[in-house]
Protein backbone atom coordinates (compact mmCIF):
# COMPACT_ATOMS: atom_id res chain seq x y z
CA UNK A 1 0.00 0.00 0.00
CA UNK A 2 1.24 3.31 -0.79
CA UNK A 3 2.93 5.73 2.03
CA UNK A 4 1.55 8.75 0.12
CA UNK A 5 -1.09 9.66 -1.54
CA UNK A 6 -0.46 11.27 -4.54
CA UNK A 7 1.23 7.64 -5.28
CA UNK A 8 -2.13 6.41 -5.02
CA UNK A 9 -3.95 5.63 -8.44
CA UNK A 10 -6.39 7.83 -10.22
CA UNK A 11 -10.05 6.53 -9.98
CA UNK A 12 -11.84 8.47 -12.33
CA UNK A 13 -15.26 9.12 -11.93
CA UNK A 14 -17.23 7.25 -9.77
CA UNK A 15 -20.41 7.82 -11.29
CA UNK A 16 -20.82 6.91 -15.63
CA UNK A 17 -20.59 9.98 -17.09
CA UNK A 18 -24.41 11.75 -18.49
CA UNK A 19 -24.21 13.63 -22.27
CA UNK A 20 -25.69 17.46 -21.64
CA UNK A 21 -29.04 16.21 -23.39
CA UNK A 22 -29.94 13.64 -20.65
CA UNK A 23 -28.36 15.85 -17.92
CA UNK A 24 -31.89 17.38 -17.46
CA UNK A 25 -34.18 13.56 -18.00
CA UNK A 26 -31.65 12.26 -15.70
CA UNK A 27 -32.22 15.00 -12.59
CA UNK A 28 -36.04 14.62 -13.08
CA UNK A 29 -35.96 10.56 -12.59
CA UNK A 30 -33.26 11.20 -9.19
CA UNK A 31 -35.65 13.49 -8.11
CA UNK A 32 -39.07 11.66 -8.15
CA UNK A 33 -36.79 8.60 -6.70
CA UNK A 34 -36.37 10.64 -3.46
CA UNK A 35 -40.77 12.08 -3.44
CA UNK A 36 -40.05 14.93 -5.26
CA UNK A 37 -42.14 16.22 -8.58
CA UNK A 38 -40.71 17.44 -11.78
CA UNK A 39 -42.35 19.64 -14.33
CA UNK A 40 -41.64 21.26 -17.12
CA UNK A 41 -43.13 24.65 -18.47
CA UNK A 42 -42.37 27.16 -21.79
CA UNK A 43 -44.87 29.69 -21.68
CA UNK A 44 -46.61 31.87 -19.11
CA UNK A 45 -49.99 30.30 -19.36
CA UNK A 46 -48.30 26.95 -18.89
CA UNK A 47 -46.69 28.16 -15.45
CA UNK A 48 -50.34 29.72 -14.29
CA UNK A 49 -51.95 26.89 -14.71
CA UNK A 50 -49.14 24.68 -13.10
CA UNK A 51 -49.11 26.85 -10.21
CA UNK A 52 -53.28 26.97 -10.02
CA UNK A 53 -53.11 23.36 -9.65
CA UNK A 54 -50.21 23.15 -6.81
CA UNK A 55 -51.63 25.56 -4.98
CA UNK A 56 -54.81 24.02 -3.16
CA UNK A 57 -54.61 26.60 -0.14
CA UNK A 58 -54.53 30.04 -2.45
CA UNK A 59 -55.80 31.85 0.66
CA UNK A 60 -52.48 31.04 2.88
CA UNK A 61 -50.66 33.00 0.14
CA UNK A 62 -46.93 32.19 -1.01
CA UNK A 63 -43.26 33.82 -0.52
CA UNK A 64 -41.06 34.44 -3.16
CA UNK A 65 -37.14 34.85 -2.91
CA UNK A 66 -35.24 37.24 -4.32
CA UNK A 67 -33.98 34.96 -6.91
CA UNK A 68 -33.66 36.97 -10.47
CA UNK A 69 -35.77 34.17 -12.05
CA UNK A 70 -38.70 34.94 -10.63
CA UNK A 71 -39.11 38.44 -11.62
CA UNK A 72 -38.10 37.49 -15.42
CA UNK A 73 -41.14 35.04 -14.77
CA UNK A 74 -43.07 37.52 -14.09
CA UNK A 75 -44.37 35.44 -10.95
CA UNK A 76 -45.80 38.26 -8.35
CA UNK A 77 -48.08 39.04 -11.33
CA UNK A 78 -49.54 35.65 -11.98
CA UNK A 79 -50.30 34.88 -8.37
CA UNK A 80 -52.21 38.53 -8.92
CA UNK A 81 -54.75 37.01 -11.47
CA UNK A 82 -54.75 33.53 -9.84
CA UNK A 83 -55.67 35.59 -6.82
CA UNK A 84 -52.75 34.15 -4.50
CA UNK A 85 -51.00 36.77 -1.77
CA UNK A 86 -47.95 37.09 -2.43
CA UNK A 87 -44.70 38.43 -0.46
CA UNK A 88 -41.56 38.98 -1.98
CA UNK A 89 -37.96 39.05 -0.29
CA UNK A 90 -37.28 42.81 0.72
CA UNK A 91 -34.59 44.69 -0.98
CA UNK A 92 -33.34 45.79 1.82
CA UNK A 93 -33.36 42.93 4.07
CA UNK A 94 -29.53 41.60 4.03
CA UNK A 95 -28.62 45.39 4.95
CA UNK A 96 -31.36 45.64 7.26
CA UNK A 97 -32.45 42.45 8.86
CA UNK A 98 -34.65 44.07 11.75
CA UNK A 99 -36.49 46.16 9.75
CA UNK A 100 -40.52 45.74 9.92
CA UNK A 101 -40.15 44.80 6.02
CA UNK A 102 -37.54 41.94 6.96
CA UNK A 103 -39.96 40.69 10.29
CA UNK A 104 -43.22 40.53 8.00
CA UNK A 105 -41.58 38.62 5.03
CA UNK A 106 -39.99 36.23 7.74
CA UNK A 107 -43.46 35.79 9.76
CA UNK A 108 -45.09 35.28 6.26
CA UNK A 109 -42.47 32.29 5.01
CA UNK A 110 -44.25 30.62 8.45
CA UNK A 111 -47.70 30.94 7.96
CA UNK A 112 -47.58 30.37 3.68
CA UNK A 113 -49.12 27.98 2.19
CA UNK A 114 -45.87 27.93 -0.54
CA UNK A 115 -42.22 28.98 -0.79
CA UNK A 116 -41.13 29.31 -4.12
CA UNK A 117 -37.86 30.12 -5.09
CA UNK A 118 -35.03 29.53 -8.20
CA UNK A 119 -31.89 27.27 -7.50
CA UNK A 120 -28.46 27.64 -7.85
CA UNK A 121 -27.91 24.18 -9.41
CA UNK A 122 -30.04 21.18 -9.82
CA UNK A 123 -27.32 18.07 -9.48
CA UNK A 124 -28.18 15.18 -11.14
CA UNK A 125 -25.89 12.23 -9.16
CA UNK A 126 -28.67 12.70 -6.01
CA UNK A 127 -31.79 15.04 -7.63
CA UNK A 128 -30.55 17.60 -5.47
CA UNK A 129 -31.20 21.37 -5.50
CA UNK A 130 -28.80 23.33 -4.50
CA UNK A 131 -29.59 27.18 -3.39
CA UNK A 132 -27.54 29.77 -1.87
CA UNK A 133 -28.32 33.03 0.37
CA UNK A 134 -26.52 34.96 -1.93
CA UNK A 135 -29.02 34.14 -5.02
CA UNK A 136 -31.92 33.81 -3.02
CA UNK A 137 -31.84 35.94 -0.08
CA UNK A 138 -33.71 34.20 3.01
CA UNK A 139 -33.60 30.58 2.94
CA UNK A 140 -36.44 30.26 5.01
CA UNK A 141 -39.02 30.13 1.31
CA UNK A 142 -37.07 26.92 0.68
CA UNK A 143 -37.37 25.75 3.96
CA UNK A 144 -40.51 26.41 6.58
CA UNK A 145 -43.58 26.64 4.19
CA UNK A 146 -45.41 23.24 3.51
CA UNK A 147 -45.19 22.98 -0.38
CA UNK A 148 -41.57 24.11 -1.77
CA UNK A 149 -41.76 25.26 -5.81
CA UNK A 150 -38.62 25.72 -7.64
CA UNK A 151 -37.89 26.98 -11.01
CA UNK A 152 -34.60 26.25 -12.88
CA UNK A 153 -33.04 26.64 -16.21
CA UNK A 154 -31.34 23.94 -18.30
CA UNK A 155 -27.84 25.26 -17.44
CA UNK A 156 -28.77 25.30 -13.39
CA UNK A 157 -28.15 21.35 -14.50
CA UNK A 158 -25.11 19.58 -13.45
CA UNK A 159 -23.59 16.48 -12.78
CA UNK A 160 -21.45 16.10 -10.10
CA UNK A 161 -21.32 17.60 -6.37
CA UNK A 162 -17.64 18.39 -7.93
CA UNK A 163 -19.17 20.63 -10.00
CA UNK A 164 -21.11 22.22 -7.82
CA UNK A 165 -18.40 22.82 -5.45
CA UNK A 166 -16.04 24.05 -8.11
CA UNK A 167 -18.83 26.30 -9.71
CA UNK A 168 -20.09 27.95 -6.26
CA UNK A 169 -18.70 31.61 -6.00
CA UNK A 170 -16.29 31.92 -3.11
CA UNK A 171 -16.75 33.59 0.01
CA UNK A 172 -15.60 37.05 0.40
CA UNK A 173 -13.32 36.93 3.35
CA UNK A 174 -13.61 41.32 3.74
CA UNK A 175 -17.73 40.43 4.03
CA UNK A 176 -19.56 41.34 6.95
CA UNK A 177 -21.33 38.66 9.08
CA UNK A 178 -24.76 40.16 7.83
CA UNK A 179 -23.69 39.78 4.02
CA UNK A 180 -22.44 35.62 4.75
CA UNK A 181 -23.40 33.34 2.75
CA UNK A 182 -25.52 29.94 3.57
CA UNK A 183 -25.57 26.70 1.26
CA UNK A 184 -29.15 24.89 1.21
CA UNK A 185 -28.82 21.14 -0.70
CA UNK A 186 -32.54 20.12 -0.72
CA UNK A 187 -32.81 16.16 -1.50
CA UNK A 188 -36.83 15.56 -2.07
CA UNK A 189 -39.13 16.43 0.85
CA UNK A 190 -38.61 16.64 4.53
CA UNK A 191 -39.33 12.68 6.00
CA UNK A 192 -38.60 11.55 8.96
CA UNK A 193 -38.48 7.78 10.60
CA UNK A 194 -38.18 8.23 14.40
CA UNK A 195 -40.99 7.40 15.98
CA UNK A 196 -41.74 3.77 15.54
CA UNK A 197 -39.53 3.31 11.93
CA UNK A 198 -42.54 5.23 10.19
CA UNK A 199 -41.83 7.51 7.45
CA UNK A 200 -43.56 10.62 7.56
CA UNK A 201 -43.34 13.58 5.73
CA UNK A 202 -43.53 17.31 5.91
CA UNK A 203 -42.39 17.30 9.63
CA UNK A 204 -39.43 19.28 9.48
CA UNK A 205 -40.16 20.88 6.34
CA UNK A 206 -41.84 21.26 3.18
CA UNK A 207 -43.78 17.82 2.62
CA UNK A 208 -44.05 18.89 -1.42
CA UNK A 209 -41.21 19.74 -3.26
CA UNK A 210 -41.90 20.53 -6.78
CA UNK A 211 -38.87 21.31 -9.35
CA UNK A 212 -39.98 23.56 -12.57
CA UNK A 213 -37.79 23.44 -15.36
CA UNK A 214 -38.26 26.85 -17.94
CA UNK A 215 -37.54 24.91 -20.87
CA UNK A 216 -36.69 27.29 -23.96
Amino acid sequence: MPDNLSAWPDLGAVLPSVAPSELAARFEAELLSVGGSAHRVRSRADIARLLAGILTDRAAGVVLSRNPLLDRLDLQEIFSELGVPAWKWPADAASEPNAPASQDYREHCLSAGAGVTGVDFALVESGTLVLTSVTEGSQLASLASPVHIAFYRQEQVVATLEEVLARLPAPNADASPASGRSIVLITGTSRTADIEQILIRGVHGPRELHAVLVDD
